[in-house]
């Protein structure tokens, strides 16, 4: 992976978005904070430069600005809405405030297409969001491109290879936007399209074996998407060298614990050892009913029983975890803030620093869409690689207040029936998530001819890309009808069935 695509991050919030369409191009991407130093740019390879778009004027106090020496770095450079500004009032241009924000979309007109707009036609629907403009071009630039709104909505430079777009080309709301950064990629900059998924994994397994030698490597596997690939593609390299141990905290899914031994221990033969924990979960749970400190019971336990399975794997100096790309990102950008621990102990944050391990964290470069595809090329069935995703908690933040046995086999049941009937009807593959939440209420109803006091169950469906935002998904009322039917009728201790049509925002996921 000696072909690098910096793009450099000012706040926005499709920064990710566009590393993503820049590996969708099998183009290798990796997001810099915006204070890297253009020397470590050049260290690392980077053939070319994003600055993303940011919320801040240029004109703010304190906006984010880059090393001025990335612009000497002699590799082309793309500024997308704040970086086009940013790079007109770092150059000698000049940028004003505009008299209204444009936000939505627009129609660019495309005057010289040159590479940047290569193969395209010279009018595009466009996404903008912006609030300043550029109005005087720096030196050496042109103008290729203009909306209603802006005579420099795209500009360039061809003998220094600098361009500058106002839109955003990394949304799906703009018009073939994904050429646009393609023609950066390849047209510009001259990237070899080589970031393949089977590249990645034999990289990988170069990697590890190169990394650990002959140590032993411990992980924590759940079941989910993450440490599954994860722990595929460590045994790949390295076989019986692997140990995984997989902690029964009693808050799984219907079984989840003789799933996970099946598949891996006796089809992937790998070496996994199971901790039945679930008493010791529950009896600290007892009478806990803030999320909060649900979450923080259930990550410390984790970490104590993780920490004692090491006795019956023996000597391990490494530590493997399912971390991935967004997840280093936003470590990076959050630093210690606390809420950054909530789902610490989901890759069981806080383990190398106590027990001394080094990480192995070979999925780290990987967006999740990457992360399937990896999954798949190792063999993991579609039911693993395309699951859903499930909160490190478990049910324990499915349980609204404090949490009982009785109440989390009436979940579990009733999530049971959901999860048949999402896959029965073809729905489960095409939504984020869709699980079921325990309300501590009770509710009248009738079984028979008997009055049936008992809980309510809610049922909650999301379309999503990326759990920032989700919209309730919209069932075909056939199906919400036979989900509800068959619980009320096949679970004990539920009268009512409720269908929650909350969007995030400004309700969560989640309901804990």
């Amino acid at each position: 992976m000696s072909q690098v695509i910096a793009v450099i991050d000012f706040g926005s919030q499709y920064t990710q978005v566009i590393a993503r369409r820049i590996r969708e191009c099998q183009v290798f991407s990796k997001i810099y904070h915006h204070t890297t130093k253009a020397e470590q740019l050049r260290a690392d390879g980077v053939i070319g430069v994003i600055l993303s778009g940011g919320p801040s004027s240029v004109f703010a106090k304190g906006a984010p600005r880059p090393d001025p020496a990335l612009f000497e770095l002699g590799v082309p450079v793309l500024g997308i809405c704040y970086g086009i500004q940013l790079m007109g009032h770092l150059l000698g241009g000049k940028v004003s405030r505009s008299t209204h924000r444009e936000y939505g979309h627009g129609v660019l007109k495309i005057g010289k297409p040159g590479r940047l707009f290569a193969g395209l036609p010279k009018s595009l629907r466009v996404w903008n969001s912006h609030g300043d403009r550029l109005i005087e071009l720096p030196p050496g630039f042109r103008a290729i491109g203009t909306t209603e709104n802006s005579e420099f909505a795209a500009i360039e430079d061809i003998k220094r290879n600098f361009y500058g777009i106002q839109f955003h080309p990394e949304v799906f709301h703009t018009e073939r936007g994904v050429e646009v950064v393609r023609n950066f990629l390849v047209g510009v900059c001259g990237a070899k399209q080589d970031w393949t998924t089977k590249d990645f994994i034999q990289h990988s397994i170069d990697t590890i074996r190169a990394t650990v030698g002959k140590s032993r490597v411990i992980l924590g596997l759940s079941g989910g998407v993450d440490s599954s690939v994860a722990a595929a593609l460590i045994h790949k390299a390295i076989g019986r060298q692997l140990t995984c141990v997989f902690v029964d905290n009693g808050l799984l899914r219907k079984g989840e614990r003789d799933y996970v031994e099946k598949l891996y221990a006796k089809h992937f033969r790998i070496d996994l050892r199971v901790v039945d924990a679930s008493k010791l979960f529950l009896r600290r749970l007892k009478g806990v009913a803030d999320p909060e400190k649900k979450r923080k019971v259930i990550g410390n336990t984790f970490v104590e029983v993780f920490e004692k399975s090491l006795k019956s794997v023996g000597h391990a100096d490494f530590l493997g975890q399912g971390t991935l790309y967004p997840d280093v990102i936003e470590s990076v950008a959050i630093g210690n803030n606390p809420a950054a621990l909530i789902k610490s102990h989901h890759n069981v944050g806080g383990l190398p620093e106590r027990m001394k391990l080094k990480l192995l964290e070979p999925l780290r470069e990987l967006f999740k869409d990457e992360v399937r595809r990896v999954g798949t090329a190792l063999g993991l069935p579609k039911e693993v690689v395309w699951r859903q995703p499930f909160p490190g908690p478990g049910l324990g933040v499915r349980v609204l207040g404090a949490i009982s046995g009785d109440q989390l086999e009436i979940l579990r049941n009733a999530d049971a029936i959901l999860q048949e009937e999402m896959m029965e009807s073809g729905w489960y593959y095409k939504v984020w998530q869709s699980f079921c939440v325990f309300l501590p209420v009770k509710s009248v109803g009738v079984i028979g001819d008997e009055r049936n006091y008992s809980y309510v169950i809610a049922i909650r469906v999301v379309e999503s890309t990326d759990a920032m935002t989700a919209d309730w998904t919209r069932l075909p009322y056939d199906l919400i009808q036979k989900i509800s039917g068959r619980i009320t009728n096949e679970v004990r201790g539920v009268s009512r069935v409720v269908f929650d049509v909350s969007s995030k925002p400004p309700a969560t996921i989640e309901w804990e």
